[in-house]
């Protein structure tokens, strides 16, 4: 067929003319023959929500088999947020009762925590804030080593994960009964 429409020779692709005639066709091609309707700003919204009604559902996390990195991932974010908020909470306190003239410090804060909390909540606190830091620092240590390239493979990622995981066991123990 290529020879009945003297296609067979390179030299017929390089020519000015074929090369226009086929940009000619794919412009027609690509055009979109469709008929609008002038519609007023409600008429688009009601539109839009009984098209929104037909799309389907992403399947979001339901159809995906949970890994390290998401849990790790979220609990590090997690633990940054209550860390810091924390941090910034005692910050200001500390700040304004300094201002005014309130009489907030360690010592007065010490001695308020020993005699409103019982044992129990005072381990319990201070595992959750020992745990928590631990972590953090492990896994910001584990960011800055992808930030250096290394350990990005998939095989890397897991086994930085369970790294991270055994470091927030043994630092955080450490910072409990320290």
């Amino acid at each position: 067929m290529l020879v009945q429409l003297g296609l067979n020779r390179s030299s017929v692709f390089l020519r000015p003319s074929v090369v226009s005639r086929s940009a000619c066709v794919s412009r027609q091609l690509a055009k979109r023959y469709q008929s609008t309707v002038k519609t007023s700003f409600d008429e688009e919204l009601q539109i839009l929500r009984a098209q929104r009604k037909n799309r389907p559902i992403s399947p979001h996390l339901t159809i995906y088999e949970p890994q390290m990195t998401w849990y790790l991932s979220s609990l590090h974010r997690i633990s940054g947020v209550m860390l810091g908020a924390a941090f910034y909470c005692l910050t200001i306190a500390f700040g304004v009762s300094t201002l005014f003239g309130l009489g907030l410090n360690t010592e007065n804060l010490t001695r308020w925590y020993k005699e409103k909390f019982p044992t129990w909540f005072d381990w319990t606190a201070k595992a959750g804030v020992a745990y928590l830091f631990a972590f953090h620092i492990g896994n910001g240590v584990r960011h800055l080593v992808w930030d250096l390239g290394k350990e990005v493979t998939n095989r890397g990622v897991i086994r930085t994960g369970w790294a991270v995981l055994a470091f927030s066991a043994v630092a955080g123990t450490a910072f409990l009964f320290k």
